[in-house]
């Protein structure tokens, strides 16, 4: 399989080249144009039971779009729902953890699925007690509002991030939730409530805007 990330940053877009009997899976809707040989359908990834979980318990939606190219090789175009970047991710066997909304497509091979954070974790840090995990050997794509950046953190380097700047980080990370600032005062006057504290080693993938300040600043 060959990609190319087109007009990378607000208004990125995938372009996915399939051989003869490739498959790529991606969220409901991802599709913008595709080969005449390409079929496409709607599937629950993992089953109705773990599909049901990631819509309730992590929000996100129930079913993927499988595209495969039955008749021929070809091409397609996919593009997230809202502005933002699409960054790959090669995975050897690890797991990484995904913000909502933040899966955007993937290699067929590779597992979505739900994870259980803990309940402070779950408490504070704006996700809720669930998250998407995504894991296997293959390509996955996160989507991001704003552009994406990779960050990658030595043994026992910590860096401290917003909550709201997060996508995806790989799942052995040691992280916890922690006040922005020593006093509430600060914390409230500062615009910085609550961020994560990662601990390397590994990477962690953030996006460039916050969508809660959009949403704020647009009334919603």
């Amino acid at each position: 399989m060959i990609y190319k990330i087109l007009n990378k940053g607000a208004f990125s877009m995938l372009e996915v080249m399939l051989e003869q009997g490739e498959t790529i899976k991606a969220e409901s809707g991802a599709m913008v144009a595709m080969s005449e040989t390409f079929d496409i359908e709607g599937k629950l990834e993992g089953g109705l039971g773990k599909a049901l979980a990631r819509s309730f318990l992590s929000g996100e939606k129930m079913f993927f779009q499988t595209i495969t190219a039955s008749r021929g090789n070809g091409t397609i175009l996919l593009a997230p729902g809202v502005l933002g970047d699409i960054q790959a991710i090669e995975l050897n066997g690890e797991d990484y953890i995904i913000q909502k909304d933040g899966y955007f497509a993937s290699t067929a091979n590779i597992e979505v699925s739900t994870k259980v954070q803990g309940l402070i974790k779950g408490l504070f840090s704006g996700e809720g007690f669930f998250l998407l995990k995504a894991g296997g050997t293959g390509l996955l794509f996160v989507s991001s509002f704003g552009n994406i950046h990779e960050l990658e953190l030595k043994e026992n380097e910590k860096m401290i991030i917003d909550n709201h700047h997060l996508v995806a980080w790989k799942s052995d990370m040691n992280y916890r939730i922690k006040k922005a600032s020593k006093s509430v005062w600060s914390s409230l006057t500062s615009g910085e409530m609550l961020v994560t504290e990662f601990v390397g080693p590994g990477k962690v993938y953030i996006q460039s805007r916050n969508p809660s300040i959009m949403m704020a600043n647009s009334g919603a």
